[in-house]
């Protein structure tokens, strides 16, 4: 599937942190992903996220291949563990988004878990034993 997305101009960029089970979940399903593009319906707002090695998009299915929010800049590297929340930013490319931003906050984690439920693992589970600490 191509995909040709479009941008206006920034309107604006806010630093954000998003969870770390979301942030975890996005990039274990990308990783999955053969094609390097996750594409992440959310039902419930009609939006559409695609989100790869860089950035994740928002897509408004009103405004099909326009760019309306972008989550940009991830500094996974900052934290000191797992369970901490992801520094980005997020851009914006229409004004009066704060809404949808956080609407977009809520709904997606809820379409990547959905996406889970709907993802088929093929090949056997492997157990990986780490050495214990002292």
């Amino acid at each position: 599937m191509e995909i040709t997305c479009y941008r206006d101009p920034e309107i604006s960029r806010k630093a954000r942190h998003l969870p770390a089970s979301t942030y975890n979940l996005a990039i274990t399903l990308l990783a999955r992903c053969p094609t390097k593009h996750l594409f992440v319906p959310i039902r419930s707002m009609q939006y559409m996220a695609i989100i790869d090695q860089e950035e994740f998009v928002f897509i408004d299915g009103e405004r099909k291949c326009w760019i309306e929010i972008a989550w940009r800049n991830f500094k996974p590297q900052a934290r000191d563990a797992l369970d901490q929340p992801v520094a980005y930013e997020a851009v914006y490319y229409r004004a009066n988004l704060s809404v949808i931003m956080s609407r977009l906050q809520r709904e997606f984690p809820a379409a990547l878990q959905a996406l889970v439920n709907k993802t088929k693992l093929d090949g056997p589970a492997r157990i990986i034993h780490f050495p214990a600490r002292d």
